[in-house]
């Protein structure tokens, strides 16, 4: 009789597909398969998706997970999100774990810093099967992916990058560019300037992209120029903010405005200008975009986008399909507003 126990439950007449069932399909060793299955981003593309196309061919779930599945749901929830989105990711975190504490569901969290751990996670997600529900915080999910997670993984909700298989919580990026604009021009400032982040990873979504475009489109309204050399592209870290404001205010036609992309990033620009002895607002106006709890603590002027309550919308969404899979699919678009403070 066979050591293997696999081989063993199929010869005694189990219809479940097996590994070697896939492998046999794909036409690739069983390590390769159990590596797609754990560590996904260790296979070449190409055989990735040999090996997938089997998987959803044979509807093939591992043992393990098969087994728990028999047994019961299970009951956890992971949220997906990218590392450096810390302190907005904190409090829609917070609006999360505000609607699943009131349920039985365990909260998982996965962190992703690079193309290849997003694919390993979403092409693992969809073969296990050991989580209820995904929430998808400001990543884009691709329409194979989409197409695939929607067929065999767990139901998903997505914050910020909207993907029409699955319910999300969205907000107008150009609309909030376009507010922050508005706003700047109202208080009477003409030479406005923009920092942020307008070259993200390939593995995160583009949104200060739409802040960008909606800020420019404002300035265009009212006829008024936004130069090249007064939009700077800065990545989330101190050092790269430091000196994108630091060559705007040295400028001998510095702007009296700048539009700053996070409020992180806006308040490193607060310090700079406070170094350089430029009053707030007098000598330079700051508007930023979030409004994070310390935006309120510093005075910071933003574009308020609700964090908290995507976070919980998008709980909220989620146990609505879990609870009933025939509801229909959901985006709820979050209204953004300026919060007047102190430095414009």
């Amino acid at each position: 009789m066979s050591s293997n126990p696999d081989r063993e439950t199929k010869s005694l007449g189990d219809t479940q597909p097996t590994i070697y069932d896939v492998a046999k399909l794909a036409g690739v060793s069983i390590s390769t398969v159990s590596r797609v299955i754990n560590s996904p981003e260790r296979v070449n593309e190409i055989t990735r998706a040999k090996i997938l196309n089997a998987i959803d061919q044979l509807n093939f779930v591992p043992k393990a997970e098969a087994r728990a599945r028999a047994l019961q749901g299970n009951h956890r929830i992971g949220v997906l999100s990218p590392f450096y989105t810390t302190l907005s990711f904190v409090q829609r975190l917070r609006g999360i774990d505000a609607v699943l504490t009131k349920t039985n569901y365990e909260m998982l969290i996965y962190t992703v810093d690079s193309m290849n751990r997003l694919i390993g996670y979403l092409t693992s997600l969809a073969i296990t099967g050991n989580l209820d529900g995904l929430i998808v915080i400001s990543l884009p999910l691709s329409e194979a992916v989409a197409k695939r997670l929607a067929g065999r993984g767990p139901k998903i909700v997505t914050i910020e990058a909207s993907q029409e298989l699955f319910c999300g919580v969205e907000i107008d990026d150009f609309y909030g560019g376009k507010l922050a604009a508005n706003y700047l021009i109202s208080k009477g400032h003409k030479l406005c300037a923009f920092i942020g982040d307008i070259d993200p990873p390939d593995y995160t979504i583009r949104p200060v992209i739409a802040r960008l475009e909606g800020f420019k489109q404002g300035m265009s309204d009212a006829g008024l120029p936004l130069p090249d050399h007064y939009i700077h592209s800065s990545n989330f870290a101190q050092e790269p903010t430091r000196a994108a404001a630091r060559q705007l205010l040295s400028l001998p036609d510095r702007p009296s405005a700048i539009f700053v992309a996070t409020d992180i990033q806006a308040i490193i620009v607060m310090k700079v200008a406070n170094e350089l002895g430029l009053k707030i607002p007098q000598d330079l106006a700051i508007i930023g975009f979030d409004d994070l709890d310390i935006a309120e603590y510093v005075g910071l002027t933003t574009i308020r986008q609700p964090l908290d309550d995507s976070g919980r919308i998008a709980a909220e969404l989620l146990l609505s399909q879990l609870n009933d899979s025939r509801r229909p699919v959901q985006h709820v678009k979050l209204p953004l507003t300026v919060v007047e403070r102190d430095t414009v």
